[in-house]
């Protein structure tokens, strides 16, 4: 008969149950007087063959009596004994049987034992199980809760008690809802309701975790549970077990918080809007109050100076509806000793409680924020913003009221998320800087002042692109030309940077110098775009590895207008540019369609002059680029619509007409993309007793008469301090003409801020200044008219060219 198997059952009994264990009965001189019929299963023995006989000649082989008599020497010493023993099977094998033996006195003194033995196997499994079960409620790390049908906890193991701090025996008897805070509660009840109800059991299921004696103290467990069952089905309870998993899920949290923060800071290149991100990511994630405070410089796009500490202006605060001693856009003091200044001293986080602060700080700052905020501000970790070795600023991460005190840990990721929101802050301060000196570089090419001209009254706006590629080559230019003229200029190059800027002025400085020569706006348009091309030549052979500067040249537009206030006479020319608008005096607004013309640098094709006649006086002429219409509005059809709305009827005085466009096109807090340029010129009409002229004829007396006309005039204007200067002009120049040209000669006399002289003829060779030698007899003419005027020149049309003057007036 072999060693009887061992059946493992989920539940296993004791082995040395009374209806399980085999017993026996032996009285004091080691005689079996006593057998059971489970000792009769477990050796083969019947009782007949055991009864009457010495134990250790029947039971004992005769190797291992030495350890039976020390086991009965040991039992009769203590009173009693547990132990195994190897004892012979019928069939002559040996079984190890686990004993129990107690003494027992009978009746009259004598001694007999009682003896109870199961098989070896079966105690061991028995035991093993005990000691689980001990060792669950005892000595085990994870926490165990057993709740009976009523959901009522039955026991808690020392785990939790040592987590939570609660007695074991205090949460006995009650609900979650008695011991545990009211929100935490209500999961934790629902959590054992469900699995008693349904038997399903839950695995891992994650959850905040805060008892009623440690309120601010919170935890996250993972709880796993199961229903308790009877081998009969009968429900007994539900057992959880609840691991602590604090530590892993601030860790997930906080790397959450770290990809998170990549998402959201840096979407632009603005230092005050990434300052803001910053605050906004660490208030979500990390810390119940922020404060970002920048070193001046930075916030303006410059470069922080090595080893400053200040000042500092406040730039991001979150949440931003707290009611603090700074916001944003203050200069924040820096208080000696205090975390912020040592963190900028050190460069390196500090991490504080605020009672562990300098008694002034304390007195001086935390009574403040305490009061303004009502935060019951605790603790604090004050990290420099550091990028590329330069110090930018510090930021201030606070914990209130019943958040936990910041941690070490807490210092390390606050650490890499100010780290890596340092880098967008000093790229959006390199951006800045960038757009700064861009902009600064723009403004200094375009007019810094419009003068009141005798043609036009003018106003304008110019607004630089805020957008990331950075500002472009928008340009505007009002231009006063001979004769009370003046050019309207508008441009456009193509592209955004410092490159456009740059580019954007060798055109508008060639503008000016093609108006000087006093072209027609197709002329100067031509001449242009021959430039363009020329440039675009240079750069090409020199720049082969920047492709993007040629083509910002290549993509210049311009439109050039020319009104004389004499004849009320407008013409213009563009190089595919927006078509300008006309506003009459009675409110009627019509949008030009001249020949639009290539963009300048295309070359090849013509450019057409489109003039207009008899324009009323007080026209509003509109000028404008293409980022006005494009700002605010997707459809340039609609801008364009609200553009002739603004300009109906219009009755305000310019500059707020021009403030009106630019809000109507440009809604409130609408950043725009493209650089905006604005030129609005009401026309002007020169009185007829301001001009005076006469046709004279091809005659050697002509120049007589022409300073006899001229004084006259003079006399009448009263400027006869002028008389004589005008007459040696105005006979020179009709004394060259009567020489050189032929057909009728026009003099004319204008009165505006100078008085201008003007001389026209038919012919179209052009007056040269030169020095004469002494030996000359001619020559000095036009070196006399120099030398007596301020200005002069020469401009020519289709019938011929006019040579003028100008002199100032006198200053009374």
């Amino acid at each position: 008969m072999g060693t009887p198997s061992i059946q493992f059952n989920e539940s296993p009994e004791d082995p040395f149950g009374i209806d399980r264990a085999a017993s026996a009965v032996v009285d004091d001189e080691g005689t079996v007087v006593g057998w059971s019929l489970r000792a009769q299963d477990l050796l083969g023995y019947p009782a007949k063959e055991v009864i009457g006989r010495a134990w250790r000649d029947l039971l004992v082989d005769s190797h291992d009596l030495p350890v039976a008599r020390s086991a009965v020497a040991e039992a009769v010493r203590a009173g009693g004994w547990i132990g195994v023993l190897p004892v012979r099977h019928r069939d002559g094998s040996r079984v190890h049987l686990g004993f129990r033996a107690r003494a027992v006195i009978r009746e009259g003194g004598e001694q007999e034992w009682f003896l109870v033995g199961a098989p070896a196997a079966e105690i061991v499994a028995w035991q093993r199980d005990r000691a689980l079960l001990d060792g669950l409620y005892r000595r085990s790390p994870i926490g165990l809760v057993t709740y009976g049908p009523d959901r009522r906890v039955i026991r808690v193991n020392r785990a939790v008690e040592k987590a939570s701090g609660v007695p074991a025996e205090a949460p006995v008897g009650h609900r979650p809802c008695e011991f545990m805070v009211d929100e935490d509660a209500g999961p934790a009840d629902e959590r054992v309701r469900h699995v008693l109800e349904t038997g399903e059991p839950l695995i891992f299921t994650e959850q905040s975790a805060r008892t009623r004696h440690d309120a601010g103290r919170e935890r996250i467990v993972s709880v796993s549970a199961f229903r308790m069952e009877d081998p009969t089905g009968q429900v007994l309870g539900v057992a959880e077990t609840i691991e602590d998993v604090t530590a892993r899920h601030r860790a997930q949290r906080r790397l959450a918080l770290l990809n998170e923060a990549s998402a959201r800071i840096g979407t632009s290149l603005d230092v005050a809007q990434t300052a803001r991100e910053l605050a906004e990511v660490a208030v979500h994630g990390l810390a119940d109050f922020c404060s970002v405070d920048l070193l001046k410089p930075v916030t303006l796009g410059g470069e922080p100076v090595p080893g400053a500490a200040g000042p500092l202006l406040r730039t991001a605060l979150s949440p931003p509806e707290h009611r603090v001693p700074f916001q944003e856009g203050d200069v924040v003091p820096l208080l000696p000793e205090s975390a912020q200044a040592r963190c900028l001293a050190e460069r390196r986080p500090i991490l504080e409680g605020l009672l562990s602060l300098r008694p002034e700080w304390y007195a001086m700052d935390r009574r403040r924020i305490e009061l303004a905020l009502g935060l019951g501000v605790h603790s604090l970790i004050a990290l420099p913003l550091m990028a590329r070795g330069l110090v930018l600023g510090v930021v201030s991460l606070w914990r209130a009221h019943d958040s936990e005190p910041f941690e070490d840990d807490d210092a390390a990721v606050a650490q890499e998320l100010t780290s890596r929101a340092a880098v967008c802050i000093d790229n959006a301060r390199r951006f800045t800087q960038q757009q700064n000196t861009a902009l600064t570089l723009q403004r200094s090419l375009l007019p810094s002042t419009l003068s009141d001209l005798p043609a036009v009254e003018v106003a304008c706006r110019y607004l630089p692109a805020s957008g990331e590629p950075g500002l472009g080559g928008d340009w505007f230019d009002v231009i006063p030309l001979s004769g009370a003229r003046v050019a309207l200029v508008v441009g456009d190059v193509v592209g955004h940077g410092i490159h456009a800027a740059a580019s954007m002025g060798r055109l508008r400085a060639a503008v000016r110098t093609l108006a000087s020569l006093d072209l027609e706006p197709d002329e100067v348009v031509a001449r242009l775009d021959d430039l363009v091309s020329l440039l675009a030549g240079e750069l090409e052979a020199s720049t082969d590895d920047n492709p993007s500067a040629i083509e910002q040249v290549l993509g210049a537009t311009c439109l050039y207008a020319v009104y004389d206030p004499v004849s009320r006479h407008c013409s213009l020319a563009r190089a595919g540019h927006p078509a300008p608008l006309v506003t009459t005096p009675d409110g009627e607004v019509t949008v030009l369609d001249p020949p639009a013309g290539p963009p300048l640098g295309l070359g090849g094709l013509p450019f057409e002059t489109y003039d207009l006649l008899d324009l009323p006086e007080g026209s509003l002429l509109t000028l404008y680029t293409n980022g006005l219409l494009e700002a605010g509005y997707g459809d340039v059809d609609t801008a364009l619509e609200h553009l002739r709305t603004c300009l109906e009827g219009t009755t305000k005085p310019l500059d707020h007409t021009c403030q009106a466009v630019v809000e109507a096109l440009l809604p409130k807090g609408h950043l725009p993309t493209d650089d905006v340029a604005l030129l609005i010129a009401r026309t002007r009409m020169l009185r007829p007793q301001n001009v005076a002229s006469w046709e004279l004829p091809p005659e050697a007396t002509s120049a007589a008469r022409a300073r006899e006309l001229a004084t006259a005039k003079l006399d009448e204007w009263g400027l006869a301090e002028l008389a004589f200067t005008t007459e040696l002009v105005a006979s020179e120049l009709v004394t060259n003409t009567y020489r050189y040209a032929t057909g009728p000669v026009t003099l004319r006399l204008i009165r505006t801020h100078c008085l201008t002289c003007e001389v026209s003829d038919t012919s179209h060779t052009s007056p040269h200044l030169r020095r004469a030698l002494s030996t000359d007899e001619g020559g000095r003419g036009l070196f006399l008219v120099a030398q007596l005027t301020e200005r002069w020149g020469t401009r020519y049309t289709h019938d011929g060219k006019t040579v003028w003057t100008e002199q100032p007036l006198p200053s009374a």
